[in-house]
């Protein structure tokens, strides 16, 4: 599966997904990608490959031993790394395929926004809401 940044200078590589799907809640991923939270899956360092641009890369420390590794044009996050672990955290909404599997869990549910609400209540659009 390949993935990108939004504007396509970073492209990546992954032979698969090495956890389930996740969507996070804590307050530094809402922060971090200005969210209600942040879908996730583990990859093995072994499993990934950059293909382009990872010049182009740069990264912030949100917590002791966690960068967190952005493009610098456009700032689309795209991995985390734990110092000393051999996965990368991936941040999955950057697939530009398909990962056949969707998210099976939340953590940080107790960091989760009160606001957040959807469903079959709230109004849905193929694209832009009519009149616009």
């Amino acid at each position: 599966m390949k993935g990108s940044c939004l504007c396509k200078l970073i492209e990546y590589e992954i032979d698969q997904l090495d956890s389930p799907i996740q969507h996070c809640s804590c307050h530094t991923c809402r922060k971090a990608h200005a969210a209600a939270f942040n879908t996730v899956a583990a990859v093995e360092k072994q499993h990934f490959r950059w293909l382009k641009g990872q010049e182009l890369l740069s990264s912030y420390e949100s917590s002791p031993g966690k960068h967190r590794y952005f493009c610098s044009n456009c700032g689309s996050q795209l991995i985390a790394e734990r110092t000393g672990n051999e996965r990368f955290v991936l941040r999955v909404a950057t697939l530009d395929d398909n990962p056949g599997i969707s998210p099976t869990f939340q953590i940080w549910k107790s960091h989760e926004v009160s606001w957040l609400e959807y469903g079959s209540n709230i109004p849905a659009y193929p694209e832009w809401e009519p009149g616009r």
